[in-house]
């Protein structure tokens, strides 16, 4: 079992995320770092374990009210070490850039505005995609993305935002029923992972990554519960 720790950016600061309810996030309180600074929260991470993968959700750029871009690129280019799998809002009819070698892009579904894909299916395979569920309205996107696993890249992350933040556990169901229709796919969890026994439940479930931050800040999940998974 893979954690990767996530950043969630706005404003030049690091936030805390709270169900997708994104106009409300707080700065950050951590016992891994004293500010929300991204580099603190960045060394706080590696702190307690040397993580090769890093999400960042760029708030603002998601939002279209402004963007964290430098910042993040000045993260990146610091850490060569690290992947940093970031989601700054792009529509995969956007034109292609060239970003880092460790710099890698997140096509997320609630970002799409599109619904005929055909056009833009090497992109996306060229990226990792983010299939977003969120509170009340269920899946978030283009239909036919959901169901065209034939575009969908090696790596998907299924996001589910009315568990983030809330200590409630992963939806074990939803990412089960992804794990078994589509076997082949490597599905990440993103949301509600509480404690070591949640990501036990996940490796049983065939998950073997999870986007994870509340429980390393609060020190839930720590050095030592890592080492043993």
């Amino acid at each position: 079992m893979h954690i990767i720790p996530v950043i969630d950016l706005k404003d030049g600061i690091v936030v805390s995320a709270q169900q997708g309810q994104r106009e409300t996030y707080q700065p950050i309180t951590s016992k891994l770092c004293a500010s929300s600074d991204i580099e603190d929260v960045i060394n706080g991470f590696l702190s307690l374990h040397p993580f090769k993968r890093i999400y960042i959700a760029d708030l603002n750029a998601i939002t279209n009210n402004g963007n964290n871009h430098a910042l993040i690129d000045k993260v990146v280019n610091k850490n060569p070490q690290i992947d940093f799998w970031v989601d700054k809002g792009t529509k995969i009819q956007q034109p292609s850039k060239i970003y880092a070698a460790n710099y890698k892009l997140i096509i997320a579904s609630e970002s799409q505005n599109i619904t005929n894909f055909s056009d833009n299916n090497l992109q996306i395979k060229n990226h990792i995609l983010s299939l977003d569920f969120f509170p009340n309205q269920g899946y978030t996107g283009p239909t036919e993305l959901l169901k065209s696993p034939e575009l969908w890249p090696q790596d998907v992350i299924i996001m589910t935002l009315d568990r983030v933040g809330k200590n409630t556990g992963p939806d074990i169901a939803r990412l089960k029923d992804f794990c078994q229709k589509h076997p082949e796919k490597n599905f990440i969890a993103a949301g509600g992972v509480r404690n070591e026994m949640d990501l036990l439940t996940l490796k049983e479930t065939g998950i073997h990554h999870a986007l994870i931050a509340s429980a390393l800040h609060s020190g839930v999940i720590n050095t030592q519960a890592i080492k043993k998974l």
